[in-house]
Protein backbone atom coordinates (compact mmCIF):
# COMPACT_ATOMS: atom_id res chain seq x y z
CA UNK A 1 0.00 0.00 0.00
CA UNK A 2 2.98 2.94 0.88
CA UNK A 3 4.48 1.79 -2.68
CA UNK A 4 1.19 2.26 -4.34
CA UNK A 5 1.20 5.69 -2.67
CA UNK A 6 4.47 6.90 -2.92
CA UNK A 7 3.86 7.12 -6.77
CA UNK A 8 1.09 9.07 -6.57
CA UNK A 9 2.21 12.47 -7.82
CA UNK A 10 2.31 15.99 -5.17
CA UNK A 11 0.11 18.42 -6.15
CA UNK A 12 2.74 21.83 -4.98
CA UNK A 13 2.41 23.66 -8.45
CA UNK A 14 -1.17 24.65 -6.68
CA UNK A 15 0.74 26.10 -3.81
CA UNK A 16 2.69 28.10 -5.89
CA UNK A 17 -0.40 29.10 -7.92
CA UNK A 18 -2.02 30.16 -5.08
CA UNK A 19 1.29 32.01 -3.61
CA UNK A 20 1.21 33.95 -7.22
CA UNK A 21 -2.79 34.68 -6.80
CA UNK A 22 -2.15 36.42 -3.65
CA UNK A 23 0.78 38.35 -5.28
CA UNK A 24 -1.73 39.60 -7.67
CA UNK A 25 -4.21 40.17 -5.87
CA UNK A 26 -2.51 42.54 -3.26
CA UNK A 27 -0.91 44.13 -7.16
CA UNK A 28 -4.39 45.53 -7.93
CA UNK A 29 -5.30 46.26 -4.35
CA UNK A 30 -2.07 49.04 -4.12
CA UNK A 31 -3.21 49.95 -7.77
CA UNK A 32 -6.97 50.88 -7.27
CA UNK A 33 -6.38 53.02 -3.75
CA UNK A 34 -5.72 56.08 -5.64
CA UNK A 35 -8.89 55.64 -7.94
CA UNK A 36 -10.86 55.04 -5.09
CA UNK A 37 -10.39 57.98 -2.99
CA UNK A 38 -8.79 60.63 -5.41
CA UNK A 39 -12.84 61.56 -6.49
CA UNK A 40 -13.51 62.04 -2.71
CA UNK A 41 -11.04 62.61 -0.59
CA UNK A 42 -7.83 63.54 -2.50
CA UNK A 43 -8.99 65.84 -5.24
CA UNK A 44 -10.97 67.76 -2.62
CA UNK A 45 -7.55 68.62 -0.97
CA UNK A 46 -5.75 69.58 -4.36
CA UNK A 47 -7.84 70.60 -6.32
CA UNK A 48 -7.17 68.04 -9.32
CA UNK A 49 -9.73 67.85 -11.98
CA UNK A 50 -10.12 64.86 -14.80
CA UNK A 51 -7.40 66.19 -16.72
CA UNK A 52 -4.96 65.98 -13.32
CA UNK A 53 -5.69 62.64 -12.66
CA UNK A 54 -5.46 61.12 -16.21
CA UNK A 55 -2.04 62.42 -16.28
CA UNK A 56 -1.27 60.85 -13.06
CA UNK A 57 -2.77 57.78 -13.93
CA UNK A 58 -1.31 57.91 -18.03
CA UNK A 59 2.11 58.49 -16.69
CA UNK A 60 1.89 55.20 -14.55
CA UNK A 61 0.68 53.30 -17.77
CA UNK A 62 3.82 54.91 -19.08
CA UNK A 63 6.58 53.98 -16.37
CA UNK A 64 4.70 50.48 -15.98
CA UNK A 65 5.43 49.93 -19.46
CA UNK A 66 8.89 50.78 -19.69
CA UNK A 67 9.49 49.09 -16.38
CA UNK A 68 8.06 46.17 -18.26
CA UNK A 69 10.40 46.22 -20.77
CA UNK A 70 12.99 45.57 -18.45
CA UNK A 71 11.36 43.62 -15.77
CA UNK A 72 11.41 40.71 -17.94
CA UNK A 73 15.15 40.78 -18.52
CA UNK A 74 15.55 41.74 -14.77
CA UNK A 75 13.61 38.61 -13.54
CA UNK A 76 15.88 36.57 -16.40
CA UNK A 77 18.81 37.96 -14.96
CA UNK A 78 17.98 37.85 -11.19
CA UNK A 79 16.09 34.29 -11.59
CA UNK A 80 12.49 33.89 -10.22
CA UNK A 81 12.41 34.12 -6.67
CA UNK A 82 14.72 37.37 -6.21
CA UNK A 83 13.21 38.95 -8.75
CA UNK A 84 9.91 38.47 -7.68
CA UNK A 85 11.19 39.55 -4.01
CA UNK A 86 12.78 42.86 -5.52
CA UNK A 87 9.55 43.67 -7.23
CA UNK A 88 6.82 43.54 -4.72
CA UNK A 89 9.32 44.96 -2.08
CA UNK A 90 9.61 48.02 -4.64
CA UNK A 91 6.02 48.44 -5.41
CA UNK A 92 4.84 48.02 -1.48
CA UNK A 93 7.56 51.03 -0.86
CA UNK A 94 5.59 52.72 -3.75
CA UNK A 95 2.09 52.20 -2.23
CA UNK A 96 3.21 53.60 1.33
CA UNK A 97 4.62 56.86 -0.27
CA UNK A 98 1.78 57.94 -1.41
CA UNK A 99 0.60 58.72 2.18
CA UNK A 100 2.98 61.25 2.68
CA UNK A 101 2.51 62.99 -0.32
CA UNK A 102 0.04 65.60 1.17
CA UNK A 103 3.08 65.91 4.18
CA UNK A 104 5.39 66.51 1.54
CA UNK A 105 3.04 69.35 -0.20
CA UNK A 106 2.42 71.09 2.71
CA UNK A 107 6.67 71.27 3.07
CA UNK A 108 7.29 72.28 0.00
CA UNK A 109 4.49 75.24 -0.08
CA UNK A 110 4.62 75.99 3.62
CA UNK A 111 7.86 75.23 4.99
CA UNK A 112 6.60 72.83 7.71
CA UNK A 113 7.57 69.00 7.09
CA UNK A 114 5.82 67.96 10.85
CA UNK A 115 2.73 68.78 10.54
CA UNK A 116 1.26 65.61 10.16
CA UNK A 117 -1.83 64.32 7.43
CA UNK A 118 -4.10 66.13 9.41
CA UNK A 119 -2.32 69.49 9.80
CA UNK A 120 -0.92 69.41 6.38
CA UNK A 121 -4.01 69.57 5.46
CA UNK A 122 -5.20 72.24 6.95
CA UNK A 123 -1.92 73.94 6.15
CA UNK A 124 -2.61 73.41 2.41
CA UNK A 125 -5.88 74.80 3.07
CA UNK A 126 -3.84 78.19 4.02
CA UNK A 127 -2.16 77.96 0.56
CA UNK A 128 -3.64 81.14 -1.83
CA UNK A 129 -1.71 79.31 -4.82
CA UNK A 130 -3.94 77.13 -6.22
CA UNK A 131 -2.04 76.10 -9.16
CA UNK A 132 1.30 75.35 -6.64
CA UNK A 133 -0.87 73.33 -4.74
CA UNK A 134 -1.93 71.17 -8.00
CA UNK A 135 1.40 71.45 -9.71
CA UNK A 136 3.28 70.30 -6.30
CA UNK A 137 0.67 67.74 -5.66
CA UNK A 138 0.53 65.96 -8.83
CA UNK A 139 4.38 66.04 -9.33
CA UNK A 140 4.46 64.30 -5.97
CA UNK A 141 2.16 61.63 -6.63
CA UNK A 142 3.53 60.93 -9.75
CA UNK A 143 6.47 60.04 -8.51
CA UNK A 144 5.11 57.97 -5.91
CA UNK A 145 3.35 56.21 -8.71
CA UNK A 146 6.57 55.78 -10.62
CA UNK A 147 8.05 53.62 -7.81
CA UNK A 148 4.68 52.01 -7.75
CA UNK A 149 4.80 51.54 -11.68
CA UNK A 150 8.50 50.16 -11.34
CA UNK A 151 7.94 47.64 -8.92
CA UNK A 152 4.39 46.43 -9.98
CA UNK A 153 6.24 45.59 -13.50
CA UNK A 154 7.82 42.86 -12.55
CA UNK A 155 4.54 40.96 -11.16
CA UNK A 156 3.60 39.43 -14.44
CA UNK A 157 6.61 38.32 -15.96
CA UNK A 158 7.78 36.79 -12.68
CA UNK A 159 4.47 35.01 -12.41
CA UNK A 160 4.54 33.74 -15.91
CA UNK A 161 8.15 32.89 -15.79
CA UNK A 162 6.69 30.76 -12.94
CA UNK A 163 3.95 29.24 -14.25
CA UNK A 164 6.25 28.05 -17.06
CA UNK A 165 8.81 26.35 -14.65
CA UNK A 166 5.61 24.56 -12.73
CA UNK A 167 3.22 24.14 -15.06
CA UNK A 168 3.27 21.59 -18.64
CA UNK A 169 2.02 23.67 -21.59
CA UNK A 170 -1.45 22.36 -21.56
CA UNK A 171 -2.28 23.75 -17.69
CA UNK A 172 -0.79 26.80 -18.29
CA UNK A 173 -3.53 29.18 -19.28
CA UNK A 174 -5.64 27.29 -16.47
CA UNK A 175 -3.58 28.03 -13.96
CA UNK A 176 -2.64 31.25 -15.40
CA UNK A 177 -6.80 32.24 -15.03
CA UNK A 178 -6.32 31.14 -11.72
CA UNK A 179 -3.76 33.08 -10.53
CA UNK A 180 -4.78 35.84 -12.96
CA UNK A 181 -8.18 36.27 -11.10
CA UNK A 182 -6.24 37.65 -8.34
CA UNK A 183 -6.70 41.20 -9.99
CA UNK A 184 -10.41 40.28 -9.85
CA UNK A 185 -10.21 39.55 -6.54
CA UNK A 186 -8.15 42.53 -5.65
CA UNK A 187 -10.31 44.81 -7.71
CA UNK A 188 -13.66 43.27 -5.94
CA UNK A 189 -11.97 43.93 -2.14
CA UNK A 190 -10.42 47.43 -3.10
CA UNK A 191 -13.86 49.21 -2.77
CA UNK A 192 -15.32 47.52 0.20
CA UNK A 193 -12.43 48.38 1.85
CA UNK A 194 -10.48 51.24 0.48
CA UNK A 195 -13.11 54.05 0.71
CA UNK A 196 -14.56 52.78 4.41
CA UNK A 197 -10.71 53.10 5.74
CA UNK A 198 -10.45 56.35 3.82
CA UNK A 199 -13.09 58.04 5.39
CA UNK A 200 -12.67 56.82 8.70
CA UNK A 201 -9.02 56.77 9.38
CA UNK A 202 -7.87 59.39 6.29
CA UNK A 203 -7.10 58.36 2.86
CA UNK A 204 -3.14 58.68 3.70
CA UNK A 205 -3.65 55.25 5.85
CA UNK A 206 -5.68 53.11 2.62
CA UNK A 207 -2.44 53.76 1.09
CA UNK A 208 -0.48 52.50 4.00
CA UNK A 209 -2.75 49.47 5.33
CA UNK A 210 -2.97 47.94 1.68
CA UNK A 211 1.08 48.51 1.01
CA UNK A 212 2.23 47.04 3.87
CA UNK A 213 -0.06 43.76 2.79
CA UNK A 214 3.27 42.97 0.18
CA UNK A 215 5.83 43.00 2.55
CA UNK A 216 3.61 40.25 4.52
CA UNK A 217 4.17 38.13 1.21
CA UNK A 218 7.65 38.35 0.93
CA UNK A 219 7.38 36.25 4.00
CA UNK A 220 5.46 33.66 2.61
CA UNK A 221 7.63 33.59 -0.68
CA UNK A 222 10.97 33.11 1.15
CA UNK A 223 9.93 30.12 2.74
CA UNK A 224 7.68 28.62 -0.14
CA UNK A 225 9.73 29.00 -3.25
CA UNK A 226 12.24 27.01 -4.77
CA UNK A 227 12.81 25.46 -8.23
CA UNK A 228 10.55 22.34 -8.74
CA UNK A 229 13.39 20.14 -9.41
CA UNK A 230 15.22 21.39 -6.11
CA UNK A 231 11.98 21.62 -3.90
CA UNK A 232 11.48 18.63 -1.27
CA UNK A 233 7.81 19.26 -1.79
CA UNK A 234 7.74 18.01 -5.29
CA UNK A 235 8.42 14.45 -5.64
CA UNK A 236 9.52 12.72 -9.07
CA UNK A 237 6.11 12.20 -10.56
CA UNK A 238 5.06 15.45 -10.09
CA UNK A 239 8.15 16.64 -11.58
CA UNK A 240 7.60 14.44 -14.59
CA UNK A 241 4.28 15.55 -14.72
CA UNK A 242 5.18 19.38 -15.26
CA UNK A 243 7.94 18.64 -17.75
CA UNK A 244 6.00 16.56 -19.85
CA UNK A 245 7.01 18.81 -22.71
CA UNK A 246 10.20 17.14 -24.06
CA UNK A 247 11.91 20.92 -25.29
CA UNK A 248 10.72 22.12 -21.71
CA UNK A 249 12.96 19.67 -19.70
CA UNK A 250 16.07 21.44 -18.03
CA UNK A 251 19.63 21.67 -19.10
CA UNK A 252 21.52 19.00 -16.72
CA UNK A 253 24.46 20.26 -17.62
CA UNK A 254 25.02 23.30 -15.05
CA UNK A 255 28.44 23.59 -16.76
CA UNK A 256 26.50 24.95 -20.18
CA UNK A 257 24.92 28.30 -19.26
CA UNK A 258 21.79 28.66 -20.97
CA UNK A 259 21.71 31.48 -23.78
CA UNK A 260 19.72 34.04 -23.38
CA UNK A 261 17.41 36.03 -25.99
CA UNK A 262 18.56 40.15 -26.74
CA UNK A 263 16.04 42.12 -27.19
CA UNK A 264 17.20 42.41 -31.31
CA UNK A 265 16.74 38.63 -31.56
CA UNK A 266 13.13 39.26 -29.83
CA UNK A 267 11.68 41.84 -32.01
CA UNK A 268 12.66 39.69 -35.24
CA UNK A 269 10.17 37.17 -34.73
CA UNK A 270 6.19 38.00 -35.81
CA UNK A 271 4.99 36.11 -32.36
CA UNK A 272 6.67 38.81 -30.49
CA UNK A 273 5.15 41.72 -33.02
CA UNK A 274 2.05 39.42 -32.36
CA UNK A 275 1.79 39.40 -28.32
CA UNK A 276 3.01 43.09 -28.31
CA UNK A 277 0.48 44.09 -30.66
CA UNK A 278 -2.49 41.89 -28.23
CA UNK A 279 -1.55 43.89 -25.53
CA UNK A 280 -1.26 47.44 -26.61
CA UNK A 281 -4.63 47.02 -28.00
CA UNK A 282 -6.59 45.69 -24.63
CA UNK A 283 -4.34 46.32 -22.03
CA UNK A 284 -5.78 49.83 -22.02
CA UNK A 285 -9.37 48.89 -22.18
CA UNK A 286 -8.98 46.75 -18.35
CA UNK A 287 -6.86 49.96 -16.86
CA UNK A 288 -9.41 52.46 -17.98
CA UNK A 289 -12.45 50.30 -16.13
CA UNK A 290 -10.31 49.77 -13.22
CA UNK A 291 -8.84 53.41 -13.19
CA UNK A 292 -11.95 55.42 -14.34
CA UNK A 293 -15.25 53.02 -13.26
CA UNK A 294 -15.16 54.72 -9.75
CA UNK A 295 -15.02 58.54 -11.87
CA UNK A 296 -17.92 57.16 -14.18
CA UNK A 297 -20.03 56.40 -11.24
CA UNK A 298 -19.54 59.82 -9.44
CA UNK A 299 -19.90 61.93 -12.45
CA UNK A 300 -22.55 60.36 -14.20
CA UNK A 301 -24.97 59.00 -11.36
CA UNK A 302 -23.43 61.22 -8.46
CA UNK A 303 -22.17 58.55 -5.79
CA UNK A 304 -19.56 58.85 -3.70
CA UNK A 305 -17.10 56.32 -3.09
CA UNK A 306 -19.19 54.38 -0.06
CA UNK A 307 -22.35 54.68 -2.40
CA UNK A 308 -20.49 53.12 -5.06
CA UNK A 309 -19.15 50.31 -3.02
CA UNK A 310 -21.98 47.55 -3.83
CA UNK A 311 -21.64 48.87 -7.60
CA UNK A 312 -18.37 48.40 -7.71
CA UNK A 313 -18.48 44.51 -5.89
CA UNK A 314 -20.99 43.06 -8.38
CA UNK A 315 -18.72 44.33 -11.22
CA UNK A 316 -15.78 42.48 -10.34
CA UNK A 317 -17.57 39.50 -8.78
CA UNK A 318 -19.19 39.33 -12.69
CA UNK A 319 -15.43 39.44 -14.07
CA UNK A 320 -14.50 36.26 -11.17
CA UNK A 321 -16.37 34.63 -14.60
CA UNK A 322 -13.06 34.87 -16.23
CA UNK A 323 -11.80 31.67 -15.04
CA UNK A 324 -13.62 30.37 -18.55
CA UNK A 325 -11.29 31.55 -20.18
CA UNK A 326 -8.63 28.99 -18.85
CA UNK A 327 -11.26 25.53 -19.35
CA UNK A 328 -12.04 26.54 -22.77
CA UNK A 329 -8.75 26.40 -24.20
CA UNK A 330 -7.87 23.10 -22.37
CA UNK A 331 -11.72 21.88 -23.60
CA UNK A 332 -10.27 22.80 -27.41
CA UNK A 333 -6.79 20.62 -26.86
CA UNK A 334 -7.90 17.63 -24.73
CA UNK A 335 -11.18 16.90 -26.27
CA UNK A 336 -10.90 18.57 -29.86
CA UNK A 337 -7.37 17.81 -30.25
CA UNK A 338 -6.45 21.04 -31.38
CA UNK A 339 -2.97 22.36 -30.83
CA UNK A 340 -2.35 24.58 -27.62
CA UNK A 341 -1.96 27.86 -30.12
CA UNK A 342 -4.90 27.24 -32.00
CA UNK A 343 -7.23 26.32 -29.14
CA UNK A 344 -6.04 29.90 -27.71
CA UNK A 345 -6.59 31.65 -30.36
CA UNK A 346 -10.19 30.33 -30.72
CA UNK A 347 -11.02 30.67 -27.28
CA UNK A 348 -9.61 34.52 -27.59
CA UNK A 349 -11.78 35.21 -30.52
CA UNK A 350 -14.77 34.19 -28.62
CA UNK A 351 -13.91 36.31 -25.96
CA UNK A 352 -13.20 39.49 -28.09
CA UNK A 353 -16.81 39.75 -29.51
CA UNK A 354 -18.59 40.25 -26.10
CA UNK A 355 -16.80 43.88 -25.09
CA UNK A 356 -18.81 44.49 -28.32
CA UNK A 357 -21.64 45.04 -25.01
CA UNK A 358 -19.89 48.12 -24.15
CA UNK A 359 -21.45 49.67 -27.13
CA UNK A 360 -24.79 49.89 -24.92
CA UNK A 361 -23.63 50.74 -21.71
CA UNK A 362 -23.90 54.75 -21.68
CA UNK A 363 -27.66 54.40 -24.46
CA UNK A 364 -28.90 52.22 -21.79
CA UNK A 365 -27.72 53.57 -18.42
CA UNK A 366 -30.46 56.36 -18.81
CA UNK A 367 -32.20 53.36 -17.10
CA UNK A 368 -30.64 52.58 -14.51
CA UNK A 369 -26.83 52.73 -13.42
CA UNK A 370 -26.78 48.59 -12.83
CA UNK A 371 -27.01 48.25 -16.44
CA UNK A 372 -23.65 49.53 -17.39
CA UNK A 373 -22.45 47.95 -14.18
CA UNK A 374 -23.43 44.77 -15.70
CA UNK A 375 -22.31 45.58 -18.90
CA UNK A 376 -18.46 46.47 -17.98
CA UNK A 377 -18.59 43.47 -15.62
CA UNK A 378 -18.96 41.21 -18.62
CA UNK A 379 -16.34 43.40 -20.82
CA UNK A 380 -13.89 42.81 -17.84
CA UNK A 381 -14.55 39.00 -17.40
CA UNK A 382 -14.09 38.63 -21.41
CA UNK A 383 -10.49 41.17 -20.43
CA UNK A 384 -9.00 38.64 -17.85
CA UNK A 385 -9.99 35.52 -19.68
CA UNK A 386 -8.25 36.92 -22.72
CA UNK A 387 -5.69 37.69 -20.74
CA UNK A 388 -4.67 34.74 -19.09
CA UNK A 389 -4.81 33.34 -22.82
CA UNK A 390 -2.48 35.98 -24.56
CA UNK A 391 -0.02 35.38 -21.80
CA UNK A 392 0.03 32.08 -22.19
CA UNK A 393 0.74 31.87 -26.10
CA UNK A 394 4.13 33.29 -24.84
CA UNK A 395 4.98 30.20 -22.96
CA UNK A 396 3.42 28.02 -26.34
CA UNK A 397 6.11 29.55 -28.96
CA UNK A 398 8.97 30.56 -26.74
CA UNK A 399 11.45 28.67 -24.67
CA UNK A 400 11.37 29.61 -20.62
CA UNK A 401 14.81 31.43 -20.86
CA UNK A 402 12.98 33.79 -22.80
CA UNK A 403 9.26 33.87 -21.26
CA UNK A 404 9.74 36.87 -19.13
CA UNK A 405 11.49 39.32 -21.29
CA UNK A 406 8.60 38.83 -23.95
CA UNK A 407 6.27 39.16 -21.44
CA UNK A 408 7.93 42.59 -20.10
CA UNK A 409 7.87 43.55 -23.81
CA UNK A 410 4.37 42.84 -24.39
CA UNK A 411 3.41 44.53 -20.73
CA UNK A 412 5.91 47.53 -22.35
CA UNK A 413 2.92 47.56 -25.19
CA UNK A 414 0.37 47.55 -22.59
CA UNK A 415 1.38 50.27 -21.05
CA UNK A 416 1.76 52.55 -23.81
CA UNK A 417 -1.40 51.24 -25.08
CA UNK A 418 -2.80 52.38 -21.28
CA UNK A 419 -1.08 55.41 -21.35
CA UNK A 420 -2.98 57.23 -24.25
CA UNK A 421 -6.00 55.56 -23.17
CA UNK A 422 -5.78 57.58 -19.58
CA UNK A 423 -4.34 60.66 -21.06
CA UNK A 424 -6.98 60.76 -23.78
CA UNK A 425 -9.57 60.01 -21.49
CA UNK A 426 -8.65 62.79 -18.66
CA UNK A 427 -8.46 65.83 -21.49
CA UNK A 428 -11.96 64.45 -23.48
CA UNK A 429 -13.89 64.06 -19.62
CA UNK A 430 -12.95 67.61 -18.92
CA UNK A 431 -13.40 68.80 -22.40
CA UNK A 432 -17.05 67.14 -22.60
CA UNK A 433 -17.88 68.23 -18.79
CA UNK A 434 -17.18 72.42 -20.31
CA UNK A 435 -17.89 72.36 -23.46
CA UNK A 436 -20.67 69.48 -23.96
CA UNK A 437 -22.83 70.48 -20.90
CA UNK A 438 -25.40 72.94 -20.91
CA UNK A 439 -27.17 75.08 -18.31
CA UNK A 440 -30.81 76.00 -18.78
CA UNK A 441 -30.79 74.88 -22.35
CA UNK A 442 -27.49 76.79 -23.06
CA UNK A 443 -24.36 75.73 -23.70
CA UNK A 444 -22.02 76.32 -20.51
CA UNK A 445 -18.97 77.66 -22.51
CA UNK A 446 -21.58 80.21 -24.78
CA UNK A 447 -23.21 81.17 -21.01
CA UNK A 448 -19.92 81.45 -19.12
CA UNK A 449 -17.20 81.99 -21.89
CA UNK A 450 -14.48 83.12 -19.52
CA UNK A 451 -13.82 79.62 -18.96
CA UNK A 452 -13.06 78.28 -22.72
CA UNK A 453 -9.60 78.40 -21.52
CA UNK A 454 -9.38 78.11 -18.11
CA UNK A 455 -10.51 75.30 -15.69
CA UNK A 456 -14.15 75.23 -13.56
CA UNK A 457 -13.96 76.42 -10.12
CA UNK A 458 -14.32 73.19 -7.50
CA UNK A 459 -17.86 72.94 -7.27
CA UNK A 460 -19.27 75.10 -9.77
CA UNK A 461 -21.87 73.06 -11.12
CA UNK A 462 -23.24 71.99 -7.50
CA UNK A 463 -23.44 76.00 -7.14
CA UNK A 464 -25.34 76.24 -10.22
CA UNK A 465 -27.95 74.06 -8.80
CA UNK A 466 -27.95 75.15 -5.77
CA UNK A 467 -28.87 78.65 -7.30
CA UNK A 468 -32.02 76.62 -9.47
CA UNK A 469 -30.48 76.59 -12.57
CA UNK A 470 -30.98 73.49 -14.81
CA UNK A 471 -27.58 71.77 -15.53
CA UNK A 472 -26.75 68.84 -17.75
CA UNK A 473 -23.73 67.30 -17.53
CA UNK A 474 -21.75 66.42 -21.04
CA UNK A 475 -19.35 64.34 -19.57
CA UNK A 476 -21.34 61.39 -20.21
CA UNK A 477 -20.78 61.70 -24.15
CA UNK A 478 -16.94 61.39 -23.19
CA UNK A 479 -17.65 58.26 -21.86
CA UNK A 480 -19.95 56.80 -24.62
CA UNK A 481 -16.50 57.81 -26.82
CA UNK A 482 -14.18 55.67 -24.61
CA UNK A 483 -16.58 52.53 -24.15
CA UNK A 484 -16.88 52.52 -27.97
CA UNK A 485 -13.27 52.42 -28.14
CA UNK A 486 -13.04 49.51 -25.60
CA UNK A 487 -16.00 47.45 -27.29
CA UNK A 488 -13.85 47.02 -30.73
CA UNK A 489 -10.21 46.80 -29.41
CA UNK A 490 -10.39 42.96 -28.99
CA UNK A 491 -11.65 41.70 -32.30
CA UNK A 492 -8.99 44.26 -33.78
CA UNK A 493 -6.64 42.83 -32.05
CA UNK A 494 -6.96 39.60 -32.46
CA UNK A 495 -7.09 40.13 -36.30
CA UNK A 496 -4.00 41.87 -36.88
CA UNK A 497 -2.16 38.95 -34.15
CA UNK A 498 -3.70 35.87 -36.50
CA UNK A 499 -2.25 37.59 -39.37
CA UNK A 500 1.37 37.76 -37.85
CA UNK A 501 0.69 34.38 -36.77
CA UNK A 502 -1.74 32.55 -38.78
CA UNK A 503 0.02 28.86 -37.61
CA UNK A 504 1.62 27.65 -34.37
CA UNK A 505 4.90 27.41 -34.42
CA UNK A 506 7.99 27.54 -31.93
CA UNK A 507 10.64 29.34 -31.36
CA UNK A 508 14.27 27.54 -30.85
CA UNK A 509 17.42 28.28 -30.37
Amino acid sequence: MSSVKSIKPTQYRWTICLLLFLATTINYLDRQVLSLTWKDFIAPEFHWNNNDYGNITALFSIFYAVGMLFAGKFVDWMDTKKGFLWAIGVWSIGAVLHAFCGIATSGILTGTWTAGFHGSKELIGTVSNTGAIISTSVTLFIFARFVLAIGEAGNFPAAIKTTAEYFPKKDRAFSTSIWNAGATVGALAAPLTIPFIAKSMGWEWAFIIIGALGFVWMGLWVFVYKKPHLHKRVNEQELTYINQDQDDLPNEDTSVPEKVFTFKECFSYRQTWAFAFGKFMTDGVWWFFLFWTPAYLSSVYGMDSTQSALPLFVLYMITLLSIIGGWLPKYFVEKLGMNAYTGRMKAMLIFAFFPLLALLAQPLGTITYWIPVLIIGVAGAAHQAWSANIFSTVGDMFPKKAIATITGIGGMAGGIGSFIINKSSGVLFDHAHKAWSTVDGVPLLEKYPQYVNDRLPDGFFEQLEKSGAVVSDGIDKGYMIIFSICAVAYLIAWTVMKMLVPKYKVISK
